[in-house]
């Protein structure tokens, strides 16, 4: 199982911001931080935004910042909203999957159990539970 690279990246502009305690951080200092692309950062951002986990804050003194403190952003319910799908084989598709053994075949079923435990234990954790060791990533990431 993958997690699409917008859902690390995600999640990795929300452990920047949340470690930047209430204080406006900017889609560039994010991208550069990571060494990822300004431009994946933008719709990374935005969608976050539109989700209402951050708070934009157009203009020159403008930026972004958490829409929630870090314990109430659940981490399961984050990755949920922001995957696209969770079609770990083609079968997961019904509209468009092609699998002629689909109608009896049980590794749907298994993969689909194994897919709800992932879930389930990412529900266990909020973006608090991520930041626990606030001040090493603040080293790494807040040069």
């Amino acid at each position: 199982m993958q997690l699409t690279q917008f859902t690390d990246y995600s999640l990795r502009a929300l452990i920047y911001i949340a470690l930047r305690d209430n204080t406006l951080c900017t889609i560039t200092e994010i991208a550069e931080s990571y060494h990822i692309s300004k431009n994946h950062m933008m719709k990374v951002v935005h969608r976050l935004s539109q989700l209402g986990v951050l708070k934009t804050i157009r203009g020159k003194n403008g930026g972004l910042q958490l829409n929630e403190k870090p314990e109430n952003i659940n981490i399961g319910d984050l990755v949920q909203k922001i995957e696209p799908n969770f079609y770990i084989v083609e079968c997961f598709d019904q509209a468009n999957g092609r699998c002629v053994i689909s109608p009896v075949c049980r590794l749907k079923g298994i993969l689909n159990e194994a897919k709800t435990s992932f879930i389930n234990e990412l529900q266990k954790y909020t973006l608090l539970d991520i930041i626990y060791n606030k001040s090493e990533l603040t080293k790494v990431l807040l040069k």
